[in-house]
């Protein structure tokens, strides 16, 4: 997944969706998988039905914050451990989502800007 230089042309739009679509299929990759071991973890060690498992996952992946109680202290350590992955997998997968447009505007103001100094 490389993406061109500063002395090298814009890609073409269909080069670009393809690559953008390459991203956003290994973004989802990166949830699915997230949202898999939440389910499970909060399932084992939560001791809660696979709903409200996801439900869980769901919120505490998105930041919005714990729905269910944890009572175990093992539920206490996967939720905590799993919260703080949750931190860095958001980030993280809204990185690798974005990256291609962001390359993309950021190296037509750069085309442009050398293109305006000649």
């Amino acid at each position: 997944m490389k993406f061109e230089n500063r002395k090298q042309k814009v890609t073409p739009l269909p080069h670009f969706l393809f690559r953008l679509g390459r991203y956003v299929l290994f973004a989802l990759g990166l949830i699915f998988f997230s949202v898999l071991i939440g389910t499970i973890g909060y399932s084992y060690f939560g001791k809660i039905s696979w709903l409200d498992s996801f439900h869980m996952t769901c919120m505490i992946l998105t930041g919005m914050g714990p729905v269910v109680e944890m009572t175990t202290p093992t539920a206490k350590i996967f939720s905590s451990i799993y919260a703080l992955y949750s931190g860095v997998a958001f980030l993280s997968i809204t990185a690798v989502f974005f990256a291609p447009i962001i390359h993309r505007l950021l190296h037509i103001l750069h085309v442009e800007q050398d293109e305006s100094e000649n």
